[in-house]
């Protein structure tokens, strides 16, 4: 599989955000060309990717045609038009991961059908197609509040999800197909990034701890190696590689998880692609989790996940009451604290709660790592003019 990597080898990569710009850095090292598809013209791979193309991933024309341009395609995000993908695979295209198991993903339901099938542990759930089919649910008293409503396509980074905590927030239920979920009393959420070569080989990055926004629903802080016993880990480790195969995931993938306050491990979510809690590997580790993709969906030998350097990442997020082109406050001051690696993605609008970058905290002592990492969400801050 060697002579994949050459001066004349395309790799398409869907989507041009922080993940695509990130894979571009990666594949550049090894003289990949990549070619990048996203409906924004201000996407951040449009200054990294060697060739962009501006159009919209949901559109089977669109997507077949980039295809077509390309050796190989990999993706940045799930929600795209996946019967050009299997057109493409047909054609002889290499597609990875497969389309298939994208699809698959892509639903919620379907995601958690094939979990229970291969015996992966999950939280209770019942898939419902409406609003009035939840409100039968809970006058049978089959579901019961509190409860999670998840829609069962197109949701992500928080959004496509809500918490039901008492009876007032059933005037705001989603309407559309939903996951009803049993809401866990939850210790702590865990990521185990997984890596699963096209040659067979596979292995996972140490599992980080993740550390919500409450507001957003979105990570606020990643810490790693996640504070948690051999035995818990090694458990986690198990449960992301079966859920990696069970769906048939080639690349990487980042397989969320509930630890219980009965300490039961349950997957909560897979994303079959690189993922924002694997930023801190491209520091923290001697693989990054982008080159470890490549790795994987070239057929290379699988490089070692060992940590370098326990770390703690900050997502960098719009400021509440901020909205417009994008101006960042701080930077001089959080650059003079060792140990600091920022990422500014290069998005040029900024709205509340946006990801617009990451911070990388590495240190030995991790009541230290804390202390760098307050001090970066105290200073550096996301605005508008």
């Amino acid at each position: 599989m060697e002579q994949l990597v050459t001066s004349e080898f395309k790799l398409g990569i869907i989507a041009g955000g922080q993940l695509g710009k990130m894979l571009t850095l990666a594949a550049s090292n090894w003289d990949v060309k990549s070619y990048v598809l996203d409906p924004s013209s201000h996407a951040p791979a449009t200054t990294t990717s060697t060739w962009f193309i501006q159009g919209d991933y949901n559109d089977y024309q669109t997507v077949y045609e980039f295809g077509k341009m390309n050796h190989m395609v990999t993706l940045e995000i799930e929600h795209v038009n996946t019967d050009a993908l299997i057109k493409l695979k047909n054609e002889g295209i290499r597609v990875i991961p497969d389309p298939h198991s994208v699809k698959r993903i892509q639903d919620k339901g379907l995601q958690k059908n094939e979990l229970k099938k291969n015996g992966i542990p999950t939280s209770e759930y019942h898939l419902v197609e409406s609003v009035n089919e939840i409100r039968d649910l809970l006058q049978k008293k089959i579901i019961h509040v509190p409860f999670v409503q998840k829609l069962r396509k197109s949701g992500f980074d928080g959004r496509g999800v809500k918490v039901i905590n008492g009876e007032k927030d059933l005037d705001h239920l989603l309407r559309g197909p939903s996951v009803i979920e049993k809401k866990e009393t939850i210790l702590k959420e865990i990521s185990i990034i997984v890596a699963r070569s096209i040659k067979g080989e596979i292995n996972t990055f140490p599992a980080v701890e993740m550390i919500f926004n409450p507001e957003a629903n979105l990570v606020e802080y990643l810490l790693c190696p996640a504070q948690i016993d051999a035995t818990m880990a090694e458990k986690a480790r198990e449960l992301a590689i079966g859920a990696a195969i069970a769906l048939d995931i080639h690349g990487v993938a980042a397989v969320e998880m509930f630890i219980t306050d009965n300490l039961d491990i349950l997957v909560n979510e897979i994303a079959p692609r690189p993922h924002n809690s694997g930023h801190h590997t491209i520091e923290g580790n001697f693989t990054s989790q982008y080159e470890q993709h490549l790795r994987a969906i070239f057929g290379f030998p699988l490089g070692s996940v060992d940590i370098k350097i326990p770390s703690i990442m900050v997502n960098l997020l719009g400021e509440e009451g901020y909205r417009g082109k994008v101006k960042y406050e701080g930077l001089t001051e959080c650059m003079a604290v060792d140990g600091i690696k920022l990422h500014i993605y290069g998005k040029k609008e900024t709205r509340p709660f946006r990801k617009m970058g990451h911070a990388t905290i590495l240190d030995h002592d991790l009541k230290q790592a804390w202390e760098k990492a307050e001090f970066i969400k105290q200073h550096l801050k996301v605005k508008s003019w």
